[in-house]
């Protein structure tokens, strides 16, 4: 999949070149990126992102889930895709990170707006669940701005490396999408 999501911002399947540039980013920001995500700590050398990578590549192919990688003017800037994928109920979850040279542009909704069309229109399915620290204000803003409503709070739902975290959960239905996206 590669999707042009705007003039100079792009999305495409990962590959296993892009392990080095994802793991300098990692490493040239990991104080700041540890507070959120929980892969930080165990990505101690660029081998350890190129080891993720490939586990993602090697997945059979009725297992695997996009993982995307963002391009800001040609550079490689983070991460997004689908996890926790249920095909038979026609859900998934939308995970994403940026590097924080590239926050606060908007990037990453207009990245989530894509992957969501794509969802419903391409993909079929009927709801997708976003899942943010409470705290993280910056990531909970985006499922905010695209329509997706809280339904609540998964306590301590997952390890960020030294503290357990509350995440919220925020959710879309394909019939939600459709009115938001034609100004109902």
């Amino acid at each position: 999949m590669n999707l042009k999501v705007s003039e100079h911002i792009s999305l495409r399947h990962v590959k296993t070149q892009d392990a080095k540039p994802l793991f300098d980013i990692i490493d040239k920001h990991r104080d700041s990126l540890r507070t959120w995500l929980p892969f930080v700590d165990f990505s101690k050398q660029w081998e350890d992102t190129r080891d993720f990578v490939q586990s993602v590549l090697d997945k059979h192919p009725d297992e695997k889930e996009d993982l995307l990688v963002i391009e800001n003017h040609g550079l490689v800037a983070g991460l997004i895709g689908f996890r926790s994928t249920d095909r038979a109920n026609r859900r998934t979850e939308i995970g994403y990170w940026i590097s924080p040279e590239h926050e606060g542009k908007g990037i990453v909704t207009l990245c989530c707006r894509e992957l969501i069309d794509y969802c419903f229109r391409v993909k079929d399915f009927n709801r997708i669940t976003i899942r943010c620290a409470t705290g993280n204000a910056r990531s909970s803003k985006i499922p905010k701005k695209l329509g997706f409503k809280l339904e609540g709070t998964e306590r301590e739902g997952e390890y960020l490396n030294d503290r357990y975290a509350d995440l919220e959960v925020y959710s879309l239905l394909r019939r939600e999408w459709g009115r938001e996206r034609n100004g109902q």
